[in-house]
């Protein structure tokens, strides 16, 4: 009977698919709990047979959970593990498997919004514009979308299978080993240093005024690039961000101020 319930390959790729969609019922209460137990029907189905059994597994998976949706994966393969040892040998406490989902969510929810939307995202968009930017511009798009879908699904498989095969031990080393917080810092870094090197590419101010006295001619532009390069963008992206970050200023609003101050400051000649 334990052989028979035993999950497959099979089962653990419908978990994968299930759990592409853990936010496709958020809510305000218990956030993506919906989703999570749907990532969890097929391992509840194949491994309880009796109703009540199967209901309990289900409102246990209906509790509170939120987290990054990419990394996700890993609580749901990780508790698919513990399912599976609780429907055989019933040696462990099923609170346990929330327990150790709970333990998950804030380091993942940490990693994730560090590596995958403060590093690839940004990143794999910022060499898009790039394409964009140099005239392929069917390219880029494609590009990153590409590149995303294979970070993300990446992740995501990882998480089911490793997760399942590893179950709680994966738990235990990953926290004893401290693998989140260094993986998040060393995220963060690399992202201020990847977006940083994107500002003077895609953030261009060029000043068209010029100042003549005889045979002397002196271009604005020309100067603060002899200043340093790209010093208008700069300046103009830090002033952004103390905008959002210290005078808590809508972004939206921002993009719009700034699509004003362009199309003025080109039409009296101030920018070009």
């Amino acid at each position: 009977m334990s052989e028979e319930k035993k999950l497959t390959r099979k089962d653990l790729w419908k978990v994968f698919f299930n759990q592409l969609t853990i936010r496709c019922a958020n809510n305000y209460e218990r956030q993506q709990n919906a989703g999570f137990t749907q990532a969890m029907m097929p391992v509840i189905e194949k491994l309880y047979e009796k109703p009540e059994e199967k209901q309990e597994a289900y409102e246990r998976h209906m509790e509170y959970f939120l987290t990054n949706d990419i990394t996700s994966a890993i609580p749901v393969g990780v508790a698919a593990a513990m399912e599976e040892r609780y429907a055989t040998e019933k040696d462990i406490e099923p609170s346990s498997i929330n327990a150790v989902k709970t333990a998950l969510m804030g380091p993942l929810a940490g990693l994730g919004d560090s590596l995958l939307n403060g590093t690839a995202r940004p990143l794999l968009a910022g060499l898009a514009i790039s394409m964009v930017s140099a005239g392929t511009v069917w390219l880029g798009p494609i590009f990153f979308v590409i590149g995303m879908a294979i970070v993300s699904l990446g992740i995501r498989y990882f998480g089911v299978f490793q997760g399942y095969k590893q179950g709680v031990k994966f738990v235990d080393r990953i926290q004893s080993s401290g693998l989140i917080s260094k993986i998040a810092d060393l995220a963060a870094i690399a992202a201020y240093t990847i977006v940083g090197g994107f500002v003077p590419l895609l953030v261009s101010i060029n000043i068209p005024l010029s100042y003549t006295n005889g045979d002397t001619t002196l271009v604005i532009q020309e100067i603060l690039d002899g200043l340093m390069p790209g010093v208008l963008g700069l300046g103009y992206t830090l002033f952004m961000y103390f905008l959002i970050s210290k005078k808590k200023i809508s972004a939206v609003k921002l993009i719009l101020i700034t699509m004003v101050i362009g199309i003025v400051g080109a039409y009296l000649g101030i920018l070009g």
